[in-house]
């Protein structure tokens, strides 16, 4: 699929459907957290025959919305790369279905080259080509013990049915 045809099928779209990702295997709902907080783990829209699938910040969570491998940066990469493997999936999507990704890095100087080294060998794993385009941004997370956070958008037609 082209550009070209994505867009021309978004465009003739009459509807656009939303709906909630999520995956309770990986990550349990930010709403069910002991402090709630308000947003979805990600939302499916489907233009047409495409899927645009939003997934939220995500980061070193379990399925009981718990921080798993404080202090350490790799493990929490690789454990937020495994969330949103499982969002994906619970969408009929990959990584291959990746277009863009935000990285946000605690400590953008400490950890920067071991996040490098991390995503190239993930991506390289997944057999990505094209690589997402990508930003990463140093930033205070919205918990003190998380050292990245990872945002991601997916786009792909279909199956058809």
């Amino acid at each position: 699929m082209t550009l070209d045809d994505a867009l021309a099928e978004i465009a003739s779209a009459t509807t656009i459907e939303k709906k909630k990702i999520t995956n309770h295997n990986v990550l349990n709902e930010a709403y069910a957290y002991a402090k709630p907080s308000s947003f979805s783990r990600g939302l499916r829209l489907d233009f047409g025959n495409i899927a645009v699938l939003l997934i939220s910040g995500t980061a070193s969570i379990d399925e009981h919305g718990k921080t798993v491998h404080v202090g350490d940066f790799r493990a929490q990469q690789r454990r937020t790369y495994e969330n949103i493997t499982g969002l994906l999936a619970s969408e009929g999507a990959t990584w291959k279905d990746i277009v863009r990704t935000t990285c946000y890095l605690r400590d953008m100087e400490r950890d920067y080259e071991a996040f490098n080294e991390e995503r190239t060998a993930f991506f390289a794993q997944q057999g990505l080509d094209p690589l997402p385009a990508s930003t990463g941004i140093q930033a205070i997370l919205c918990r003190p013990d998380l050292l990245i956070e990872i945002e991601a958008i997916a786009v792909f037609r279909k199956p058809s049915e």
